[in-house]
């Protein structure tokens, strides 16, 4: 009897330990068609948004989840902006020459539910960043492979965003952000 008592306990205190796990938050079964907006680019920096905006057409596009389709027949639209380019020499050689950057992206996503008209889910600075050697030092890259590093990594953060729902992927805290004295790189 106490046996039984002790195994009925132990199993309500092992219900009770279960995680709180929220439920997905994926598309609706009606968003089969997407469009994919131009991205817009708030950042000084040119062309940033038509590189990106093709990384994730080609990611969200390979998956086969979805058709991606003209705004006029799509069921569901994203929409993203960059916000910040951030450039920031990190270790200088002995001429004071930069020898490693660290390049810092960030970006806002929304889903918008066309059917419904309503605004599924929005994810503000999404934050891509890759920490990367000079050209000058044996092994490393220009700018301009840093940035497709980071279009490859917020692609499939987007992706995932859109397919696996909420909390497969967020934005970093906008306490992080710096909101004075980003110095964008010049060009």
């Amino acid at each position: 009897m106490k046996k039984m008592i002790l195994i009925s306990l132990a199993a309500i205190v092992c219900a009770g330990c279960q995680m709180y796990r929220p439920q997905d938050q994926i598309l609706p079964q009606h968003v089969r068609k997407i469009t994919i907006k131009p991205f817009v680019n708030k950042t000084s920096q040119l062309g940033l948004e038509e590189k990106l905006y093709l990384r994730v057409y080609d990611e969200l596009g390979r998956s086969g989840k979805f058709n991606i389709t003209p705004e006029s027949e799509a069921d569901g639209v994203l929409v993203g902006e960059i916000t910040h380019y951030i450039l920031q020499p990190l270790t200088y050689g002995q001429n004071f020459e930069p020898q490693q950057y660290k390049l810092r992206i960030l970006m806002n996503v929304y889903f918008i539910d066309k059917v419904t008209d309503t605004t599924l889910w929005s994810e503000s600075n999404f934050e891509g960043i890759y920490i990367y050697d000079a050209p000058t030092i044996p092994g490393g890259i220009t700018e301009e492979e840093a940035r497709q590093i980071i279009w490859e990594n917020l692609s499939k953060k987007i992706y995932r965003r859109v397919t696996e729902g909420f909390g497969s992927e967020s934005g970093i805290s906008p306490k992080k952000v710096p909101q004075s004295g980003i110095q964008e790189s010049p060009k």
